[in-house]
């Protein structure tokens, strides 16, 4: 199975300005990907999509490919990630073939680690799913949310019919994490989603589904990745 990595990293950020390369653990945020991908023994190619020529530095130095510079249209913080990736797979596709499948790994969920890279694209080949998409624990259950109703009425968001559900007999609850999404190009085209009908998922836990926004994430971090040391 031809699988190839796309790492998704422009050079604006509406939140942290410069936020791809800002230093984790010695390492620009963007280099965490790079090095997941390419300890994955199954991921056959690493590329980076980028707008900016120092992200584009980086990336190489790193040791991945940035083999075209992403349009200005889709570098944009409205720019749709599907609209992205599709780019990428019609570049591919126009320079040397149409791969089996692609990775997109964002660098903002660097705690992924090859094996989850090489486990996702393995249940892929054993199940013959069209996607297979990162997930966590939830960290609030759907059965413990409640809505308030016009007036003020709490009422549960979803209709278990437990009476006072305890998290031991809750069934298992999943968010999505964004830490790898593992598209057949084929599915993608044709569904122009992520999570298509049919797709699976890749269970992660919460220490390797950090989702870097703020100063705050970045701390959390370097405190996961210094107990790794």
């Amino acid at each position: 199975m031809n699988v190839v990595a796309v790492i998704t990293a422009r050079g604006g950020s509406t939140g942290l300005p410069r936020k791809n390369l800002l230093p984790l653990a010695g390492k620009p945020l963007v280099a965490h990907s790079i090095l997941a991908a390419k300890g994955a023994k199954l991921v056959n190619r690493v590329i980076v999509s980028t707008d900016d020529a120092e992200i584009m530095d980086v990336s190489l130095k790193w040791g991945a490919e940035v083999p075209f510079v992403r349009p200005p249209e889709l570098s944009t913080g409205e720019s749709a990630h599907i609209d992205v990736m599709l780019h990428a797979v019609d570049w591919l596709e126009a320079n040397g073939g149409l791969p089996d499948a692609v990775l997109l790994l964002q660098p903002t969920t660097p705690m992924r680690t090859p094996e989850d890279l090489d486990g996702a694209i393995r249940l892929m080949q054993a199940t013959g799913c069209p996607a297979v998409v990162g997930v966590c624990p939830a960290a609030v259950h759907p059965y413990l949310t409640y809505k308030v109703e016009e007036g003020g009425k709490l009422v549960g968001f979803i209709d278990h019919g437990m009476r006072y559900p305890r998290r031991q007999d809750l069934p298992p609850a999943y968010n999505l994490n964004g830490g790898l999404y593992l598209n057949r190009c084929t599915s993608l085209r044709e569904t122009q989603m992520f999570q298509p009908p049919g797709a699976h998922g890749w269970i992660m836990p919460e220490e390797r589904s950090v989702d870097i926004d703020t100063l705050n994430d970045f701390a959390i971090a370097e405190n996961i990745m210094a107990g790794r040391k």
